[in-house]
C-alpha cells in the first residue's frame, strides 16, 4: 500500500506542479476566464460521472446545505483561486505564479490566527520567513526579465488568488459538506466553473475556435483530465495510504517542479532576487508543514489506529473522527484539493 501511495504522491508532485505551465499555454491564445471555467465545468461533470459509475448514483446526492457550501467554496477556490491565476499568467511567468501561490499556507495560518487560534513558535517563524519571501517576489519582477512586464498588477493578482484560496481552505472545514469528498469537489468545480464562464462572458471574453492554438487545446485537455481528475484522485489515494506529513510535502515540491518546467520548457528566466524570494517561500512552507504535522495525533497522522476487538459502530465512529482530523489537518497546511 505504501508503494501505491508514493506513486500517487509522485503524480501529485508532477501534475499539480506542471499545471502552472499548462495554464500558461492555455491562456496564450484562449480567453482566460472562459477557458479556465470550461475546464472546471467539464472536470466536475467528468468526476461526477466517474463517481456515479464507481459508487452508484446515490453518491451524488447532495443536501441543500452541502450545495450551499459547494457554491461558496467553488467561488473561492476554482473561480477566484484558479481563475485569477489564469488571468495573471498572461503577464506573469508560470514559475513565479507557482511560487506566489505557494504562500497559501502562510495565509491559512494568519487566518486561523485571526480566528483566535494560537500557532506554535515554529509556525510563527515559518510565517515570518514566508512573508519576507513573498515581499521579495512581489517586488522583484514578472519572471520574464522585467519588472511586472506590461501589467504591474500581475503578481499582486496572484497574491489575491492565493488569499482567496486560503479563505476557501479555512472555510471548507467549518462548513457542512458531503461525506464523500469526490462528490463535494465535483460540485465545487461545477459551481466555480460556471461562475468563471459567466464572469468571462460578462467581461466580453469570447472563444473563436480557429483562433485557439493547438497548444492551448492540448493544455486545456491536460488540465481537465490530469490536472483536475487524475491528480485529485491520486491525492485522495495518497491521503489514505501515507502519513499527512508526507502528503503535505507537495505544497513545497509543486513550486520547484513548476519553476523547473518553466525554465526548461518555456524558457522562463528567474532573476536572482526571485530565486532568493522563492527559496524563502519554499523553506517557509516546509517549516509550516513540519510544525503542523507535529500537532497531529498518531491516529490522524498515520491512518485509523483502532484497537482490535472494538465494535463495528465504534470502528465507524473512529474512522469518521480520523477522516475529519485528516481533512482539518490537511486544510491547516494549506491543501487546496482542487488544482
Amino acid at each position: 500500500m505504501r508503494g501505491q501511495g508514493m506513486l500517487a504522491l509522485g503524480v501529485v508532485y508532477v501534475v499539480w506542479g506542471s499545471s502552472y505551465l499548462a495554464m500558461r499555454y492555455l491562456v496564450s491564445s484562449a480567453p482566460p476566464m472562459v477557458a479556465a471555467g470550461a475546464r472546471f465545468l467539464v472536470a466536475g461533470l467528468l468526476l461526477a460521472a466517474i463517481l456515479s459509475v464507481v459508487s452508484g448514483p446515490a453518491a451524488l446526492r447532495m443536501r441543500p446545505r452541502w450545495l450551499g457550501s459547494a457554491a461558496l467554496t467553488g467561488l473561492l477556490l476554482p473561480a477566484l483561486g484558479s481563475g485569477l491565476v489564469a488571468v495573471a499568467e498572461r503577464h506573469v511567468a508560470s514559475g513565479l505564479a507557482a511560487l506566489l501561490v505557494a504562500c497559501v499556507p502562510l495565509f491559512v495560518v494568519l487566518l486561523r490566527w485571526s480566528l483566535g487560534e494560537r500557532p506554535p513558535v515554529g509556525t510563527v517563524f515559518g510565517v515570518v520567513v514566508g512573508l519576507v519571501g513573498l515581499a521579495v517576489l512581489v517586488t522583484a519582477g514578472d519572471g520574464h526579465g522585467g519588472t511586472h512586464g506590461t501589467a504591474w498588477w500581475g503578481p499582486a493578482l496572484v497574491v489575491v488568488a492565493a488569499l482567496a484560496w486560503a479563505v476557501g481552505s479555512v472555510a471548507s472545514v467549518r462548513l457542512p459538506v458531503s461525506p464523500d469528498p469526490f462528490a463535494q469537489s465535483a460540485a465545487e468545480m461545477v459551481f466555480g466553473g460556471g461562475v468563471l464562464v459567466a464572469a468571462g462572458l460578462v467581461a466580453g471574453e469570447r472563444i473563436t475556435l480557429d483562433a485557439v492554438s493547438a497548444s492551448s487545446w492540448w493544455a486545456w485537455l491536460y488540465l481537465v483530465t490530469f490536472g483536475s481528475v487524475l491528480a485529485f484522485t491520486a491525492h485522495a489515494v495518497a491521503l489514505r495510504t501515507l502519513p499527512l506529513s508526507t502528503v503535505s510535502t507537495y505544497a513545497y515540491v509543486n513550486p520547484v517542479v513548476a519553476v523547473g518546467l518553466g525554465v526548461a520548457v518555456a524558457g522562463e528566466r528567474l532573476l536572482a532576487s526571485q530565486m532568493v524570494g522563492g527559496g524563502l517561500v519554499v523553506v517557509a512552507v516546509a517549516l509550516l508543514v513540519g510544525a503542523e504535522a507535529r500537532r497531529v495525533t498518531p491516529a490522524t497522522a498515520n491512518g485509523t489506529a483502532i484497537k482490535p476487538g472494538i465494535g463495528t459502530r465504534t470502528r465507524a465512529r473512529a474512522r469518521a473522527r480520523t477522516r475529519a482530523g485528516d481533512r482539518k489537518t490537511v486544510t491547516e497546511t494549506g491543501d487546496t484539493r482542487v488544482t
